[in-house]
């Protein structure tokens, strides 16, 4: 497991690189071979300014924070600071254990970003797309980017995660993220074993309805446990995955839901008050 580790963190960057360009690569071929829904927008526009965003947010967190969440790792480890760090365990244990953790974190993260109008404001940038395919995954608001990177340092501080677990953590976290939000179908027995243990496409997209319910449903990017075990899993959209509406209600706007210059005018727009989870009225349906 040490030579594993050493390896690991020798070849962070092509690792991560290398799994980020598979991962796409393969779910984009699958996509054109086995959709599973119609798309609605223009897939290269949709493509062209989804991938405009995540190259902007890219430069911008190598910009703000050089060494990212494995410099905060190394840094805490040479610090002693985290649970791990204070009380060590196994190497297998510490890693295992705080992939799970870190996941959990991720699940809190993604519901707080719901539950919260100002965080909410943030995070519709993702929602609002008005399709559902493999650059949804990484669309994200550049201050919900930063935001989040902040949140999750500060998880790291906390725990004392083993280095090579952060790097683990975010190559699953993203490969991840791309996968099950992708356009691509699944035969329904496999889907029903797979989301036992992973998010799956169908899982995670009821996660995107226009539906407040459903919305507020299948947090989870990687592990499906913490939506079964707090009670917000929800199993299938009501409208069925092929019919279902895919973003906002109230943003169905293409200058808003498309186009790079909207979706970072995005947070900035309108009032949310009544659209966090606490506030929010669900339809009165089974």
């Amino acid at each position: 497991m040490a030579n594993l580790s050493e390896f690991i963190l020798s070849q962070e960057i092509p690792l991560r690189l290398g799994f980020f360009l598979g991962i796409f690569g393969l779910m984009a071929l699958w996509e054109l071979a086995a959709p599973r829904r119609k798309l609605s927008v223009s897939k290269p526009v949709r493509w062209l300014n989804n991938l405009a965003l995540v190259f902007f947010n890219t430069l911008l967190l190598r910009w703000l924070f050089p060494a990212a969440a494995v410099g905060m790792a190394v840094f805490a480890s040479e610090h002693n600071w985290g649970l791990f760090n204070i009380y060590p365990l196994p190497l297998w244990w510490a890693v295992a254990l705080s992939v799970l953790i870190l996941d959990f974190a991720i699940w809190l993260q993604h519901v707080m970003f719901h539950a919260v109008p100002a965080l909410w404001r943030l995070h519709r940038v993702h929602h609002a797309d008005l399709d559902f395919d493999l650059t949804t995954g990484i669309r994200f608001h550049p201050l919900e980017i930063v935001l989040s990177m902040g949140i999750k340092f500060t998880a790291i501080a906390v725990l004392g995660p083993p280095v090579v677990a952060v790097i683990i953590f975010e190559i699953l976290l993203n490969a991840t993220s791309m996968f099950n939000h992708s356009n691509v179908y699944l035969p329904i027995p496999l889907d029903k074993i797979l989301r036992r243990f992973l998010v799956t496409p169908d899982m995670h997209r009821v996660h995107h309805s226009v539906e407040d319910d459903e919305t507020n449903s299948n947090f989870g990017f990687n592990l499906p446990w913490w939506d079964r075990l707090l009670g917000t899993y929800r199993d299938q959209p009501r409208a069925g995955h092929k019919t279902m509406d895919i973003g906002i209600h109230t943003f169905r706007n293409l200058c808003h839901c498309a186009w790079l210059p909207g979706m970072l005018r995005l947070p900035f727009i309108g009032r949310i008050t009544d659209y966090a989870i606490n506030r929010r009225q669900w339809p009165n349906r089974d």
